[in-house]
């Protein structure tokens, strides 16, 4: 691949790193007349996200004569950027002979990753194409728990006895051909294979060949559990700041090795799956999906919609002559729930997010939620100062105007407490807070709004 070189002045945006509909027109231009040597040249300069970019935007029938054409230049680092939904069908596009060499470039981690999601047969198929070490190695990680550090790290360690010098290491990596494509530090191990500190390549490579590695060692070691969860891993990298850390069995016994790139993966899938789940989307939704795909992974939360929704429209029921005998009743009400929702929504945003870093813990979660109240309730004496005048103003009835302040008052300062008391509730009884939070606050802002509004002016205006 060639160099770029970025100009330090140059203005970068967005589109500076999206493919452009030219270039997308010129490699599809090329698979149409199946010229390879056209193609091949197009896609010399595009980085490896950028080609499953591609194809991930194009669609099935011009994937499937792309990668054909493509050939023996599908590289395995490909496969990896591509969206899981896609994987499968690319691989049973590609040949057997393509997919060996494409598979057997890729780290241990990424070959875990890559076949973990896949069919049997698909599985079979990628093992079948690499050395037995690596098989068994794959097969290993394999056998940890979806989700945990056994799956994400990668097996491949550069390690050295405790006793080796500067120089010892050295000699070692030089004439080793089998050392990892990233790594980031050399895993110091005792006798019994047990990680006993890291040493950074920039140190080792800035220090005398005959000093002992064990004096330059990085002064905190923190060593991850197989089974320890892919995403406490993700929030350990994040809160002390790791590059790398050693992966033990229950023997402490290492095993492997996580680097920054895989737990910024996790980190970055955690938020997506937190957005997703906000708003009620499957976390298997992709560009690529299907009309038919689509539909059936949004019904369900629509379903539950519905009957909140209903709970709601109960209520204003129950409020059929007061609002029959002022119509400015049903002017108003869609103000008070729009408010409370918005507000709710603000609360639980903080809180979900909050939850995910561990940053709300029992230690200050009276304080967030008074804090969240106090929010609400000025927010609510504000807005209700606000809509006071424009009720007033509007229909001419002070008692109107005093009507919705009140349920303004009250339904800001519901919002705030739910948008944050009914997610950590939920976590409290293991039920993802993201993606249930949403549908109980948008319920209990609407009810308590209605409720409120329609229940006050029954009893002031009627």
């Amino acid at each position: 691949m060639n160099e770029t070189v970025i100009n330090e002045d140059a203005d970068l945006s967005d589109a500076d790193y999206i493919l452009t509909r030219q270039q997308v027109a010129a490699i599809l231009f090329a698979v149409d007349s199946s010229d390879r040597a056209r193609l091949l040249a197009l896609m010399q300069d595009l980085h490896v996200a950028d080609i499953a970019d591609l194809l991930e935007q194009i669609n099935t029938y011009d994937r499937r004569r792309l990668i054909e054409l493509y050939g023996p230049e599908f590289g395995g680092d490909i496969l990896s950027e591509l969206d899981e939904t896609l994987r499968e069908e690319v691989i049973t596009i590609l040949t057997p002979q393509v997919l060996a060499n494409a598979v057997r470039d890729l780290d241990s981690d990424d070959v875990v990753d890559l076949v973990e999601d896949l069919e049997e047969d698909q599985q079979t198929a990628i093992l079948e194409a690499l050395d037995d070490n690596d098989r068994r190695a794959i097969e290993e990680s394999l056998s940890f728990p979806e989700g945990s550090a056994g799956r994400l790290m990668q097996r491949e360690v550069v390690q050295a006895p405790e006793f080796w010098t500067v120089g010892d290491a050295i000699d070692f990596m030089r004439s080793s051909d089998d050392l990892p494509q990233q790594f980031y530090h050399i895993v110091l191990v005792n006798p019994k294979h047990n990680p006993v500190a890291l040493v950074g390549l920039g140190r080792l490579m800035s220090t005398p060949r005959e000093v002992p590695l064990l004096d330059i060692v990085e002064p905190d070691l923190q060593v991850m559990p197989a089974l320890k969860s892919e995403t406490d891993v993700a929030y350990a990298f994040n809160q002390y700041h790791l590059i790398s850390a050693p992966v033990v069995d229950d023997h402490q016994r290492l095993v492997g090795i996580i680097t920054i790139d895989d737990a910024m993966v996790v980190l970055d899938e955690e938020h997506e799956q937190d957005i997703l789940r906000l708003a009620g989307v499957s976390e298997e939704s992709s560009l690529s999906d299907s009309v038919f795909e689509t539909i059936r992974q949004r019904i369900p939360w629509l379903i539950v919609n519905v009957g909140t929704a209903c709970l709601a429209a109960l209520v204003i029921s129950n409020f059929e002559e007061a609002i029959a005998q002022i119509v400015a009743l049903a002017v108003l009400m869609p103000i008070v729930a729009s408010m409370g929702g918005n507000a709710g929504t603000q609360a639980l945003t903080v809180a979900v997010r909050a939850i995910a870093t561990k940053d709300l813990t029992s230690a200050n979660l009276l304080r967030v939620i008074g804090r969240e109240a106090c929010v609400g309730l000025i927010n609510g004496v504000f807005f209700a100062c606000v809509l006071a005048v424009i009720g007033f103003i509007w229909f001419g009835s002070a008692k109107l105007a005093g009507v919705i302040a009140i349920a303004m008052v009250i339904n800001l300062f519901v919002a705030g407490l739910a948008g944050m008391c009914v997610p950590v509730v939920l976590d409290k009884l293991k039920v993802d807070p993201a993606l249930a939070s949403g549908a109980f606050v948008t319920t209990i802002t609407d009810v308590v709004g209605f409720f409120a509004f329609l229940g006050v002016a029954s009893i002031w205006l009627l």
